[in-house]
């Protein structure tokens, strides 16, 4: 239990796919060129994955808890067995929870997240299917209610992605996640009704997570002009293209039970991009070619559909009355280098400081319960 007087639920957590999760379970005819793992001639272990140009160290994406410094210091010699075992040994996890005050996690991929931009999507959709093969494993190793996993679909075709939703929900996974971009047209278009449908209808949120958009994969983020910290600042950008799809697309309008999560894009900057797409559509809408056709406002779909997951983004605390808290979701990003583990306590409890105890619960515990209408009587207090 958390110092806060409950157990804080991590709305985006993440396995690191050992060796195995795609050469044992992928489709035979791909096996021969799986993503594995490698060592390179630093030492590192790094994730190799056929048909992509840029490597995954496994030592700077499982990072969490090391000082800036010896981050740093994980360019040689960090291998995989030197990971937190609890990344893809699911019998540790609970130790670690316990260690940041964290009782449940959602459950995100590591690799899966590189595959999300790979241009072969049929490669693609055998390597997540994989990946759901060995997730469902994976959970099944930890106590009921301490971890929720999430499907992987490549969208490869409507069709296709609409049985890895059925096929996620059947395998006990509570959403599904999403690639940035589909292989036809673009999430707007009328061709992906059915699949919007078919989401709603099973109750299985839609997560964009960054790093997961063409365009918008670690190395192209990092080619900014100037320090690469100036590449940092763009991840966010992903996320809010998709989100302003649904939104001005009318998607929300045409599927009111949709539920669509941003992952670790953060939150604060909700309030301006809300005022600013508003602003857009009212002013300049019918100029730019866009119309005005929606229902309501794009901000009203902001706060009735979307849910941003965050980690040490202590604006979006500061501004969470500017926007629906209900829709505010914490999260620890466990085991990745920008994960708040172990120092979660500490940091939520200086950054929500001047919430009400009922806000706090509701970001750090009850909305996400709500999101994916998680059981309640199975998850710790």
């Amino acid at each position: 239990m958390s110092s806060l007087g409950f157990g804080f639920i991590s709305a985006d957590s993440h396995i690191v796919e050992p060796a195995n999760c795609y050469t044992d379970f992928i489709d035979p005819k791909f096996r021969d060129r799986a993503p594995t793992i490698e060592r390179d001639a630093t030492g590192n272990d790094i994730y190799v994955i056929p048909g992509m140009d840029s490597t995954i160290p496994l030592g700077l994406v499982a990072a969490a808890g090391l000082t800036p410094e010896d981050l740093a210091g994980r360019r040689e010699g960090c291998t995989f067995e030197s990971l937190h075992r609890s990344g893809w040994d699911a019998s540790c996890r609970v130790a670690d929870q316990d260690r940041d005050g964290v009782v449940s996690e959602i459950i995100y991929p590591s690799v899966g997240m590189a595959l999300c931009n790979h241009s072969d999507f049929a490669y693609k959709t055998a390597c997540m299917h994989a990946y759901n093969e060995w997730l469902e494993s994976y959970i099944s190793d930890a106590p009921e209610g301490r971890l929720f996993g999430l499907g992987q679909t490549s969208c490869e075709s409507v069709e296709q992605s609409i049985k890895d939703i059925q096929d996620a929900k059947k395998k006990g996974f509570v959403g599904i996640m999403m690639p940035g971009n589909p292989q036809h047209e673009d999430y707007d278009h009328p061709m992906y009704d059915d699949l919007w449908a078919c989401a709603a209808e099973l109750e299985m949120p839609l997560s964009f997570h960054i790093l997961t958009s063409k365009g918008g994969s670690v190395d192209e983020v990092l080619m900014a002009r100037g320090n690469k910290i100036n590449g940092f600042l763009n991840i966010i950008r992903g996320v809010q293209d998709v989100m302003g799809l649904f939104v001005l697309g009318g998607i929300f309008d045409r599927h009111p039970k949709l539920k669509f999560i941003a992952a670790e894009a953060d939150a604060g900057w909700l309030p301006h991009y809300a005022y600013r797409m508003d602003h857009a559509y009212e002013r300049h809408g019918l100029w730019l070619g866009g119309g005005k056709n929606l229902e309501k406002m794009p901000s009203d779909y902001l706060n009735d559909h979307v849910w941003l997951t965050f980690q040490d983004d202590w604006i979006a605390f500061k501004v969470a009355n500017l926007m629906n808290p209900k829709k505010l979701v914490w999260a620890n990003d466990f085991p990745h280098s920008d994960a708040t583990w172990p120092w979660s306590q500490e940091l939520v409890e200086k950054h929500s400081a001047h919430l009400t105890d009922e806000q706090r619960r509701w970001i750090m515990r009850d909305n996400i319960i709500e999101c994916y209408n998680l059981p309640i009587d199975k998850i710790p207090a």
